[in-house]
């Protein structure tokens, strides 16, 4: 059991990701993220499979054949792709993704520049989410397309021009395009 250091990896996780949400106007999102695993569901997995290279929900996975703090976490937090996703009808499909509001995009990238530095440390670059990204990017074959297209694109933004330029863009253009309200027709 490792309590203190799974606290202090999940702690600085979720402080990373709340700074990069506030730089780009998701103020709400950057202090609510992630709390669930302050929970005892996956609080307790997480100090059990610490290892501090990866997350704990694969040890878990590994041991028991199954994460139930991962099935809590991703019905918990919208970040997640995986909370997207609903029964598909007329596909060729059981379930299928949907697609994810744009906030909840960012969050997403936030959330792996955050967790590629974690476990990365000195050998982080601004390529490493892209690249973590492309390594599964085949195994997705849930993940909305929409959201897959707008998740990679900004990831390529940030691994070719930087954090800086990725999060004005974010901040300026791809946020406010997405929170234009539908004008009403007036009858």
């Amino acid at each position: 059991m490792h309590p203190w250091k799974h606290f202090k990896t999940i702690t600085r996780h979720k402080w990373m990701v709340m700074k990069y949400c506030f730089r780009v106007g998701l103020y709400k999102q950057g202090l609510l993220h992630d709390l669930s695993k302050y929970s005892p569901t996956e609080f307790l997995v997480g100090c059990k499979y610490y290892q501090g290279y990866r997350s704990p929900n694969n040890g878990e996975r590994e041991e028991r054949g199954v994460s139930n703090a991962w099935l809590h976490h991703k019905g918990r937090n919208r970040h997640h792709f995986e909370y997207w996703v609903d029964y598909a009808l007329g596909t060729d499909t059981v379930i299928a993704g949907v697609p994810m509001p744009r906030r909840y995009i960012v969050e997403m990238v936030m959330d792996r520049i955050s967790a590629c530095r974690n476990y990365s440390g000195d050998t982080y670059t601004d390529a490493s989410p892209l690249e973590y990204f492309l390594k599964n990017k085949d195994r997705l074959w849930f993940m909305h397309k929409t959201t897959k297209r707008e998740l990679e694109g900004l990831l390529r933004m940030l691994s070719e021009q930087g954090e800086e330029k990725t999060f004005a863009y974010i901040r300026q253009v791809y946020l406010p395009r997405g929170r234009r309200k539908r004008r009403r027709r007036k009858f």
